[in-house]
């Protein structure tokens, strides 16, 4: 029995594609004949359509691609890529300040792994800066 101060989850979890499983489900052989082109700047996708239909794009919020392992993360299985309401992590940065509610929602983590996500980051930032100023 869990007490009461313990929420269910909602959402159901990422999902993990090891590389050997993309392998087998995808024929690599055969190259694609699309000729799309894709924004290659920030000033190329900001007026484009949303949501943003560039799901292999590094800012957009549906997968994450793990390049040493090349494993590949769906954040919302539940959902399809068109049925996100944010789905670019640089248009989210644009708009201003979020709460730790809204960032977790938006990448489909608890409110509390956003903060430690944030805490992490700062804290790279501030030895990065350390790494730079010449007086320290």
């Amino acid at each position: 029995m869990t007490s009461g101060i313990y929420r269910r989850r909602t959402r159901p979890r990422a999902v993990t594609l090891a590389l050997r499983e993309i392998r087998r489900d995808v024929d690599l052989e055969s190259p694609t004949e699309v000729q799309v082109q894709r924004p290659l700047t920030r000033g190329d996708c900001r007026d484009g359509p949303r949501p943003c239909p560039w799901v292999g794009c590094r800012h957009h919020l549906y997968l994450d691609v793990n390049e040493e392992t090349g494993s590949i993360k769906i954040n919302f299985p539940d959902l399809d890529p068109d049925e996100l309401t944010e789905t670019c992590s640089v248009d989210a940065g644009e708009r201003g300040g979020m709460t730790l509610e809204e960032v977790g929602e938006a990448l489909a983590v608890t409110r509390e792994r956003a903060r430690q996500m944030e805490v992490r980051a700062l804290l790279g930032l501030r030895r990065a800066g350390r790494k730079l100023d010449p007086i320290r």
